[in-house]
């Protein structure tokens, strides 16, 4: 039993966390344990309930290999939560994907990302703001992350790929069934010039109960979301409540009053959601958002010593919090008593600059 096969059957595991996830996939790799009675006692001794580890040994064998049998062809590959190459962003969410499978460029998904997502029913005002604000945030390198869905989430992918730009495609189905299926080619060229990518196994169809959980995925995977075009019912207020609960800004366009297509860009508004009125409105807003991380100008002042503490850096209490060994982001939260969402946002930043790092089990801090 290969890394591989252990993560795809710790994915079919229900209810089970990513700590557990991790503690289990780290011991059985390095023991390279075959026997049954021994992996069960390892994976309850990592905190797997007897139900999880019973369904962990009774993976269905059949979907088990035809998972490994679409990683091995060209182009695919199987991307664990342990993983260098998962993205960061989506590894801090709630409940983030064991697994995901990815077709293309997994190098992407760790890029800057703004995920953009509106109606299935996409009216000329939603396609002509969708693709205005697609080519400006191409052009400023960031990649556009949506659902493949059709209506709004269509046009902004092909808006990438026809601006020379990356896009992330989030399906929520398995990636042997393309949905819809009037997107297949441009699935295809999204994996030329991006990634298509899901937590489903590559055999899973279309089901109406995975999509509003895959809608987690494209919100975690980005630093903002942007509504372009919604009716009040419409699943992007599900992408959008997503985004909120991981702590990400969400941005909305203001629309026609009374017409019912963007009842849900102004009940977004209502809810405190930022106004984009301009392209430029998104790129200012992240722009303003990292210009702390600008280096200040060299001089030359004699050499002075400073712990961590007493360096004028924002967040030190959270910086302080990280020890020299692997430490969770949930364990700093508790240091720092302040919420998870917020704490993660902050080592984000203390990461870009370069006061931390990530690895297996957390966080360290880096000594310059």
């Amino acid at each position: 039993m290969d890394e591989r096969e252990i993560w795809l059957r710790l994915a079919c595991i229900r209810r089970l966390s990513a700590h557990h996830a991790v503690s289990a996939a780290t011991i059985l790799t390095e023991t390279c344990t075959q026997k049954n009675g021994e992996i069960r006692r390892q994976l309850h001794q990592c905190g797997l309930t007897l139900v999880q580890c019973q369904q962990f040994m009774n993976v269905n064998t059949s979907r088990l290999k035809t998972a490994l049998i679409w990683a091995d062809s060209p182009g695919n590959m199987i991307l664990p939560l342990s993983s260098p190459h998962y993205p960061f962003l989506l590894k801090q969410i709630y409940s983030p994907p064991l697994v995901l499978f990815v077709a293309g460029q997994y190098e992407v998904l760790s890029a800057p990302q703004v995920s953009m997502v509106g109606s299935r029913a996409v009216t000329h005002y939603g396609e002509k703001w969708g693709d205005c604000f697609t080519r400006h945030l191409v052009q400023h390198n960031l990649v556009i992350t949506s659902g493949l869905a059709a209506g709004v989430d269509g046009c902004c992918h092909k808006a990438a790929l026809a601006s020379g730009g990356k896009t992330v495609a989030v399906s929520g189905s398995g990636l042997s069934h393309i949905y819809p299926a009037k997107h297949r080619s441009l699935a295809e060229e999204i994996t030329e010039n991006g990634a298509l990518i899901s937590e489903y196994f590559p055999d899973v169809p279309p089901l109406a109960k995975n999509f509003p959980r895959r809608n987690r995925v494209i919100s975690g995977l980005s630093r903002l979301l942007i509504v372009i075009e919604a009716g009040r019912r419409s699943g992007s207020l599900i992408t959008a409540q997503c985004a909120l609960e991981q702590g990400r800004d969400v941005f909305t366009l203001p629309a026609v009053l009374g017409n019912p297509a963007y009842e849900g860009n102004h009940w977004l508004l209502q809810q405190g959601a930022y106004i984009a009125t301009a392209p430029a409105d998104i790129t200012d807003h992240l722009a303003l958002d990292m210009q702390w991380l600008a280096l200040p100008p060299v001089t030359e002042a004699p050499e002075v010593i400073i712990t961590p503490v007493q360096e004028e850096l924002p967040f030190a209490h959270v910086l302080i919090n990280v020890d020299d060994e692997p430490t969770p982001a949930d364990i700093i939260a508790a240091r720092c008593e302040l919420p998870v969402t917020e704490v993660t946002t902050q080592l984000l930043q203390l990461e870009l600059s370069g006061k931390i790092a990530v690895v297996s089990g957390g966080y360290i801090r880096l000594h310059h």
